[in-house]
């Protein structure tokens, strides 16, 4: 498996670290087993007073039908997707009960879906998560109904070597990893002051 650790300017956990998000993957399917260990990790992501808004709508690679009308919502950039073993589409519940808006029902279900990401990682599968897709197509050709808003796509399965990718998607997928330094992304007293942290 082509890795990609994140050049991390503090010590932190290796899962952490080799965490990234492929472009690249084989043919060969997913196990329920595979997939189950997933959802498995994602149920246990906590949340806010324990309400758990998280549903996830997968389709794995060899139900045609269920994984065309998940490939069908995304956007042209992300077509490499349509070689993932799964897609699997979260949805954010945004009420605890009728009338009782969750505010912190994204925050939780992006907690539930780093697990799952994680959980992929630690078996060796490759990840990648896409805000790139018609959330409103999904919306209609999946029928979810209000209140409950498709937020991301997801494609897992077992990684390829980078080299099989276009030259474009080769670039990206090869390109130095980034992140914002710690102090342009956490304050002490006040907003947008920087704290001592570097």
């Amino acid at each position: 498996m082509y890795e990609r650790p994140a050049p991390a300017d503090h010590p932190i956990h290796e899962l952490l670290k080799r965490r990234w998000s492929t472009r690249a993957f084989t043919k060969q399917p997913l196990t329920d087993q595979e997939l189950a260990r997933l959802f498995e990790a994602a149920r246990w992501a906590p949340s806010s007073g324990n309400g758990q808004p998280w549903s996830f709508i997968l389709a794995k690679k060899e139900d045609t039908a269920a994984f065309e009308t998940l490939a069908s919502t995304l956007v042209p950039g992300n077509a490499w997707a349509r070689e993932a073993g799964a897609l699997i589409l979260s949805v954010a519940t945004l009420d605890r009960a009728p009338g009782k808006p969750n505010g912190h029902a994204w925050h939780d279900l992006g907690l539930a879906s780093e697990n799952l990401a994680l959980q992929a990682t630690a078996m060796g599968l490759g990840f990648h998560m896409m805000g790139g897709f018609n959330a409103q197509m999904a919306r209609e050709l999946l029928h979810i109904p209000d209140r409950w808003d498709p937020v991301s796509m997801m494609a897992v399965g077992h990684p390829a070597p980078s080299d099989t990718l276009s030259e474009a998607l080769l670039i990206k997928e090869t390109s130095p990893r980034q992140r914002k330094p710690i102090e342009e992304f956490v304050f002490t007293g006040s907003w947008g002051n920087p704290s001592s942290l570097k």
